[in-house]
C-alpha cells in the first residue's frame, strides 16, 4: 500500500483553501504553525489573516510592541505562544537581519518553536525530509497500524516519530505533510468517522479490528482545578482601574482589573478593602454584580465573578501597578476573553456618567 500516494490523492480532491497555503514563504508557514497551535482551523484563519494584514512581514512584527501583538493575538488563548511568537521575531530581526533559519537545529532554537512548527517549516518552505507529528497525525497512524502505545508518553512519541518518517515522501515531503494532516482533520477524525468511505478502509488495522474510535490512547488524565476570581470593575472620575499580569500564571501580559483570587464564596467588600487598600472612608456604590460562565482552560476552570463599582472620593487607590484609563484606551488593552465579553456586553455602564 502507498500511503503517500493516497493521501496526495485525497489531498487534491478534497484539501481546503487555506490562505497559509498559497504560499511557502517561511515567515507565513512558522506564523500558521503557532497559530494552530492548540487552536482549530476554522478560528486560526481569521487570525492569521489579521497578522498578515497587521504585521505583513517578519520584521513588521518584530517592530510592534508587545501590546499590539497581545491585543491581536486576544481571544486565542494560550498567550505564551504570542509572546514567543514576538521574542522570537525580533531575535530573527536583530540577530539574523530578517533572514528566517533554514535548519533544524536553528529552528529548533527559537523560542516557542517545537518539532512540529521546525518540520512544517522545513519541509513546506524548504523542501526538507522532516515529517511532521501533530495531532490529526497521531490519530492517522495510531489507527492506520493499530498503534496501542500511549502517545502522550516518551516511548509513544519517539514510535510516531519514526513511524511518520519512514512513511514520509522525501521529494515532496510539504504535500505529504499537509496531505496527512488534512486527511486526519476531515476524514480521519476523533470520534465516529465516515471509516466505509475511506481510502484505507482495506488497509486500516484499528477499523478491521473494531478499535477505531479507542485509538489514539493517552494515559495521562488531565486533573483541572476549580479558581475563583473576584474583579472589580471600578469607575472613578469615567476612568476605570486596571493592572497588567506579570506574573507567571495564565494571562501574562494582559490587563486585568483589580483582582482578587480566593475560595468559592468570600465577603468580597472586606476583601476589597484590606486586599486593594480601599480604605472604608471611600463613598463606594455597587451597581451590580454579575457571574461569568465557567471557562475552561487546559489544566484549570476559572470561576469569575465581576463587581461593579463606583468609587465617588478622589482618593487615590493604593495597589501595585493599578493604572487608571478612560474607556477608549481601555478597549485598545489586550485583555482576556472573559474580560473582553464583560466589556462588550456592558458598554452602557462603562459609557454612562
Amino acid at each position: 500500500m502507498n500511503i503517500s500516494e493516497k493521501l496526495k490523492q485525497f489531498y487534491e480532491q478534497h484539501r481546503r483553501d487555506l490562505p497559509w497555503r498559497h504560499t511557502s514563504e517561511p515567515y507565513k508557514v512558522w506564523l500558521s504553525g503557532i497559530i494552530l497551535q492548540q487552536t482549530r482551523v476554522v478560528q486560526g484563519v481569521a487570525y492569521y489573516q489579521r497578522f498578515i494584514q497587521k504585521f505583513p512581514t517578519i520584521n513588521d512584527l518584530a517592530a510592534a510592541s508587545e501590546d499590539e501583538v497581545l491585543k491581536l493575538w486576544q481571544g486565542l488563548g494560550y498567550y505564551s505562544r504570542a509572546r514567543n511568537l514576538h521574542y522570537s521575531a525580533k531575535f530573527i530581526s536583530s540577530e539574523l537581519k530578517g533572514i528566517f533559519p533554514d535548519t533544524y537545529e536553528n529552528l529548533i532554537g527559537l523560542k516557542g518553536v517545537g518539532r512540529y512548527t521546525a518540520s512544517a517549516v522545513l519541509s513546506i518552505s524548504y523542501n526538507q525530509p522532516y515529517a511532521v507529528v501533530d495531532g490529526n497525525v497521531y490519530r492517522v497512524l495510531s489507527r492506520l497500524f493499530n498503534v496501542k502505545i500511549p502517545i502522550d508518553s516518551g516511548d509513544g512519541q519517539k514510535y510516531f516519530i519514526t513511524l511518520a518518517d519512514k512513511l514520509l515522501d522525501r521529494e515532496n515531503p510539504g504535500n505529504h505533510n499537509q496531505a496527512i494532516m488534512e486527511f486526519g482533520a476531515l476524514q480521519c477524525i476523533p470520534q465516529n468517522p465516515d471509516c466505509e468511505n475511506c481510502i484505507f478502509v482495506e488497509n486500516c488495522e484499528a477499523y478491521g479490528a473494531g478499535k477505531v474510535n479507542y485509538l489514539p490512547v493517552k494515559e495521562k488524565a488531565i486533573r483541572k482545578k476549580d479558581r475563583y476570581f473576584y474583579l472589580f470593575i471600578i469607575k472613578q472620575n469615567n476612568h476605570f482601574l486596571i493592572r497588567k499580569r506579570k506574573n507567571t500564571d495564565i494571562w501574562k501580559g494582559l490587563y486585568e482589573f483589580p483582582l482578587i483570587e480566593d475560595g468559592e464564596h468570600i465577603n468580597w467588600m472586606e476583601a476589597l478593602h484590606k486586599q486593594l487598600l480601599i480604605g472604608a472612608n471611600h463613598d463606594i456604590i455597587v451597581d451590580m454584580e454579575l457571574c461569568g460562565k465557567p471557562h475552561p482552560l487546559t489544566h484549570q476552570t476559572i470561576h469569575s465573578k465581576f463587581v461593579f463599582l463606583r468609587l465617588l472620593s478622589d482618593s487615590s487607590l493604593i495597589g501595585e501597578g493599578i493604572q487608571s484609563v478612560n474607556y477608549e484606551d481601555l478597549t485598545k488593552l489586550p485583555v482576556p476573553k472573559i474580560i473582553e465579553k464583560v466589556i462588550v456586553e456592558n458598554e452602557a455602564w462603562f459609557l454612562g456618567n
